[in-house]
């Protein structure tokens, strides 16, 4: 296999997510801010022109930090970050669901719109007007969240998954471009505690 990478909080997922299972794999950086994400080499592999993106054995290439990570639980099942049983997968599918649409799009787009938009205003649609709407739903949301997580030690309960990893890694990345965890949400802050703490968050850097 081959992780074609680079900045930003998409790849630290998939960075994370390695580093959880101790499974290392060859990596070729592709540089975001020079556009070469966008160049003809890399849309061969992804249309989308996103990182991060997985070269698997037969030459073939899956996109998408969920399919790239569920993928690689099911080839390295130890320690799982799915789920072992339908019930557990279908939790970890329902979280990561979610927080991608309710905290990770709103994010995104408050800082594409935002403080982001001179990289990003010549190769999508931006919205100026709308950063900062994006990133108040993206607060209420984690205020929402905030609420659900109460007495979990994770955020699928006493089990630490993918759900976690993704989540910290764009509440790490809002922490970088002024979308901070407001410190009143206690429950989400004491679980981010957790989560920073873990092998994997310095390995992965």
């Amino acid at each position: 296999m081959k992780l074609y990478t680079g900045m930003g909080p998409n790849p630290r997922v998939v960075d994370i997510f390695l580093a959880e299972k101790g499974v290392d794999v060859e990596r070729e950086i592709v540089d975001l801010m020079a556009g070469d994400n966008r160049q003809k080499p890399h849309l061969a592999r992804n249309p989308a022109g996103q990182l991060p993106c997985l070269e698997l054995d037969d030459g073939s290439h899956l996109a998408e930090i969920t399919a790239i990570c569920e993928y690689l639980d099911e080839i390295h099942p130890n320690p799982p970050l799915v789920g072992t049983t339908p019930e557990e997968r279908a939790a970890t599918h329902m979280w990561t669901r979610r927080i991608d649409l309710n905290i990770i799009e709103p994010i995104s787009h408050g800082f594409r719109f935002g403080l982001g938009i001179d990289l990003f205003k010549d190769r999508i649609h931006v919205i100026p007007q709308a950063a900062a709407d994006f990133q108040q739903i993206a607060q209420e949301n984690l205020a929402w969240l905030d609420g659900l997580i109460e007495g979990h030690e994770f955020i699928a309960g006493d089990r630490f998954t993918l759900a976690d990893i993704l989540l910290f890694a764009f509440l790490e990345f809002g922490g970088q471009i002024g979308q901070t965890l407001d410190p009143k949400l206690g429950n989400l802050q004491g679980w981010f505690t957790r989560v920073a703490a873990r092998p994997s968050i310095e390995a992965s850097r």
